[in-house]
């Protein structure tokens, strides 16, 4: 079990003291530190969306193609989400201060090093980078989370997290529209490294010392080796069946790797006497269907963004300024899904609210996919927006609300890792259904990707409905 210290680089004013006085082991500044982190984390999920605007921008620059604009996603979510498991493993065996820190100077060099890329090799790499930091970063981050908060000062912990997982990745479609119409493209990723920095400097001094009592195993790098490149695998099939075909050999071959690449992973995590994960925790019925949620919301999320950047950009021919403000009404939308999903989780029940989530979300992607115009497209994708929002803030208190303390770190990188898991796979299926409108200048891809993403919101809650009324109708 992680115990937390008061940090003695912090001199411990009064606060501190009657805290430590009462024994109450409530740290003073957790609310501030809540704040800072928020912001690390804030940046984190902005550069899943902040780059969206800025896509057919980067591309005409270097002459990239679909598929290298769908790896400037992927590149970085993947790594994120692949990474993630050891992230979390790392924070619960050295402690999260560390880890949060050090995730923090790699975030902030990467995106130095992706926004200065001058070719497809510069950019993917400053990706991977940014998400090698983010995978530290994120489970550390909301293990302190879990830790520094009790009771119901936790749950609202969970729900302002939740809604900047929620709000923030919207927010990021229209920081990146007003950056790239600005300063250009590069700065997108270039805003990271002050904020990084100075987010760092602060924490440094005001993150509680962890202590890990007892042995501490080896880390499971191989875990990390097969469940990444598992990934890689899937996500480099689903990008490719756009030219290849969804039937394709190849496509087949690679997702029949990528499947045996899992069920090796699980195989080593039941032998390994120090495994990246404890399997059993998918195997509870409140972290399987967190898990599933956050995938599909990410993966909702992203298809959104991804279609909504092209079709404004690429197709009607509007700068990235006006893009991203009309992008405004998701952000919206989405962080009022969060707020009032939080406000009515206890009451109304998690299984309830995502199968509303979802039936909101399907809705609104249906909009755009049998009348795609401008006016339609914003109001769909807004009102996508705002049952995605709900599913963030479901997900995280589903997964999240019941565990161990000695299990935060874990349970949160494999919600952080589904997450990201999800935007990868969301952008690449998004990105091969409607190859034909991303390459070209036919709508065809446009309305199927919207209706691709109707269909699996809509399959999603009738699958959480049924086993709700299997298991008696709630999550717990």
């Amino acid at each position: 079990m992680t115990h937390h210290e008061f940090d003695p680089a912090s001199p411990p004013g009064a606060a501190e003291t009657k805290a430590r006085e009462s024994g109450s082991g409530a740290h003073p500044r957790r609310w501030p530190i809540l704040g800072l982190l928020g912001l690390g984390q804030l940046m984190l999920i902005l550069d899943v969306t902040v780059v969206a605007l800025a896509l057919p921008h980067i591309g005409e620059d270097l002459g990239l193609g679909r598929e290298a604009l769908t790896w400037t996603v992927a590149a970085y979510t993947l790594t994120f989400g692949g990474l993630m498991l050891l992230g979390g493993r790392i924070a619960d065996l050295v402690g999260a201060k560390p880890v949060v820190l050090a995730g923090l100077m790699i975030f902030s060099l990467a995106s130095l090093s992706a926004g200065a890329g001058d070719s497809a090799f510069t950019l993917l790499g400053g990706r991977i980078g940014q998400g090698v930091g983010a995978a530290l970063l994120s489970p550390a981050a909301l293990s302190l989370v879990v830790t520094l908060f009790a009771g119901e000062e936790r749950n609202k912990a969970l729900g302002v997290w939740s809604a900047l997982g929620g709000a923030g990745a919207a927010i990021g479609v229209l920081l990146g529209g007003v950056l790239t119409a600005g300063p250009g493209w590069p700065w997108v990723f270039y805003v990271n490294v002050p904020i990084g920095l100075i987010v760092a400097g602060v924490l440094a001094f005001w993150l509680p010392t962890t202590t890990t009592p007892g042995p501490r195993p080896r880390l499971d790098i191989l875990g990390a080796v097969l469940v990444t490149a598992s990934s890689a695998s899937l996500i480099y099939a689903l990008v490719g069946a756009g030219h290849r075909g969804w039937a394709d050999a190849v496509t087949a071959g690679l997702v029949g790797a990528a499947a045996l690449g899992y069920v090796a992973f699980v195989a080593w995590q039941r032998r390994t006497v120090a495994p990246l994960m404890d399997v059993r925790l998918l195997i509870r019925r409140p972290v399987a269907i967190g898990t599933f949620l956050i995938l599909m919301a990410t993966a909702l999320m992203i298809a959104v963004f991804f279609l909504g950047t092209f079709y404004f950009q690429h197709h009607l021919g509007y700068s990235a300024l006006r893009a991203g403000l009309l992008f405004l009404p998701v952000a919206v939308a989405t962080m009022a899904g969060a707020t009032l999903t939080g406000r009515v989780l206890a009451g109304a029940g998690p299984v309830r609210l995502a199968v509303i989530g979802l039936a909101v979300a399907a809705t609104g992607l249906l909009i755009p996919a049998v009348w795609l115009y401008p006016v339609p497209v914003v109001l769909g994708v807004a009102l996508a927006g705002a049952g995605t929002g709900a599913l963030f803030v479901v997900a995280s208190a589903t997964a999240l609300g019941q565990v161990a303390a000695h299990e935060s770190g874990i349970a949160s990188g494999i919600v952080s890792t589904f997450h990201e898991f999800g935007a990868s796979l969301g952008a690449a299926v998004t990105s091969s259904v409607a190859a034909a409108s991303l390459t070209g200048t036919l709508t065809t891809g446009y309305t199927r990707g919207f209706a691709a993403a109707a269909g699996a919101a809509a399959i999603a809650a009738v699958a959480v409905t049924a086993v709700a009324l299997r298991r008696g109708g709630t999550a717990d």
